[in-house]
């Protein structure tokens, strides 16, 4: 069942997993009420990858005015704090806009308010690094407090750094600072709140048929364009948030030689389909409160 056409004067939250549709029922809703869309997906914001990430085409950006797409470049720290303010900013203007996406941590920020935190300085991301190499992920939780620790998914290498540097940078625990959390910029009561629910089947077989098409479309190019600026630490938890799109690693390899196209193609279908599973528990778990429009 299509979902019907929101209330107009309220902003609309999509979110659904990578290749569920979400940006094209963003464009249609954003086409017949007059609406900006803005994006809410982490690796859509980085200007190394229109096709890899599934950027909006060029033509459908000529049609409604798209907003965060593509616009921070390599080297440029970029967080889901950065996002949240360049959104605020865009929700004066446009108080009604699509805000559409696949990265659940930005749309808990968006409703539920996110906790102003000091920047780690590059010093002690450094300290954080070599523990994290020398001792593993329990030299970094050996060191957080009791509260944090306790409410931390001990699964998320990248969030457990984060506890580590924000205690050893300010003397409090992530925990604490989370309880300061500001009021949201969008209760999930101000808006329409959707989140797609696609059959994992028809997922899966659109996941693989996108990705060959982002192949013919010059994903590929992309990624031997990214090469020369590929980062020794990528892979690991603390390697640029732009390495992280999916099928990037994959396409590396491709381009240095240590993968055929074939391998590729396979391995990073698998990690799409392994990403999309990861989304969905995200949402059943923190999404529950939104509507739910089952897929196809």
């Amino acid at each position: 069942m299509s979902p019907p056409l929101p209330q107009p004067d309220r902003p609309l939250l999509l979110a659904g997993p990578t290749a569920s549709g979400k940006s094209a029922l963003a464009l249609a809703v954003a086409e017949a009420q007059g609406r900006v869309i803005v994006n809410a997906d982490a690796l859509q914001v980085h200007d190394s990858w229109r096709v890899l990430t599934a950027r909006p085409p060029e033509a459908d950006e000529a049609r409604v005015p798209h907003r965060l797409y593509g616009h921070v470049s390599r080297g440029t720290e970029y967080s889901v704090g950065h996002w949240l303010r360049e959104v605020g900013a865009l929700l004066r203007e446009h108080p009604n806009p699509v805000i559409v996406g696949g990265t659940g941590l930005y749309f808990a920020a968006l409703t539920e308010g996110l906790a102003e935190i000091p920047a780690t300085p590059p010093e002690i991301r450094a300290e954080a690094d070599a523990r994290l190499a020398e001792g593993g992920l329990e030299a970094l939780l050996s060191g957080l407090d009791a509260e944090t620790a306790a409410r931390l998914d001990r699964r998320n290498p990248a969030r457990v750094q984060r506890a580590w540097e924000v205690l050893r940078t300010t003397g409090r625990g992530l925990a604490a600072w989370q309880a300061e959390t500001a009021p949201p910029l969008v209760p999930l009561d101000a808006a329409e709140a959707w989140v797609l629910t696609p059959d994992r089947d028809w997922l899966n077989a659109r996941i693989a048929r996108r990705f060959d098409a982002m192949l013919a479309e010059g994903a590929l190019d992309e990624a031997r364009a990214a090469l020369p600026h590929w980062p020794v630490d990528a892979g690991l938890p603390t390697a640029p948030l732009w390495t992280r799109a999916i099928g990037a690693p994959e396409l590396i390899a491709e381009a240095r030689g240590q993968m055929s196209l074939d391998e590729a193609r396979e391995s990073a279908t698998l990690a799409t389909r392994q990403y999309a599973k990861r989304q969905r528990s995200w949402f059943r778990n923190r999404m529950k409160a939104w509507r739910a429009w089952p897929l196809p």
